[in-house]
């Protein structure tokens, strides 16, 4: 009898003690990460799969940041102008938002919660505190994570590049979809 219970108990220590903790570092590697450019009578965006983030649930640290050079717009030239002349990606390679989730997120609860992080955000050497907005959301293979915000172009010493005759607003709205898989430290 007193083995059977011993049995019983350590059996169920090994199914509810020995389970995984939730764990409280998040990174990834593959997001998505896309500008939108606005013109009279055109819309034209870049986009990119190499968003690269972390998330700390236990410190709120977050840090997202992409290489500018892999921004694709669809168009070869666009691209190559971007980069060399309004970008300068071989002087200022990548943008970068690092800062805070002040909001709190319940890596337990289904479903998307909101989200909102403090930080700056910097591209060319120019950091601009900002707050944005988004959702976050736990599933099977980690946390996904939805925000979209605005940048002007003049905030970052970027000229409005033109296009035919018109000149490209200097509102540009930015929006980013990543995936975040756990990372347990050893």
């Amino acid at each position: 009898m007193k083995r059977s219970a011993f049995y019983w108990i350590f059996m169920g220590c090994l199914l509810f003690c020995g389970r995984p903790a939730i764990a409280q570092l998040y990174v990834a590697t593959d997001g998505y990460v896309e500008f939108i450019s606005t013109a009279p009578l055109l819309e034209f965006k870049g986009t990119s799969d190499n968003l690269a983030g972390l998330i700390n649930l236990e410190t709120g640290e977050v840090d997202f940041y992409v290489d500018l050079a892999s921004l694709d717009t669809g168009n070869r030239r666009r691209d190559r102008d971007m980069r060399q002349v309004y970008l300068e990606t071989d002087k200022y390679p990548f943008a970068e938002f690092g800062g805070t989730l002040t909001s709190h997120f319940d890596p337990e609860m289904e479903g998307e919660q909101p989200a909102t992080v403090t930080g700056s955000f910097k591209m060319r050497e120019i950091s601009r505190d900002m707050t944005i907005s988004g959702t976050i959301e736990a599933t099977d293979e980690g946390i996904r994570v939805r925000a979209g915000w605005e940048i002007l172009l003049e905030d970052y010493d970027i000229d409005r590049p033109s296009v035919l005759f018109y000149e490209l607003s200097d509102v540009q709205t930015i929006n980013i979809d990543i995936l975040l898989r756990p990372h347990y430290e050893n």
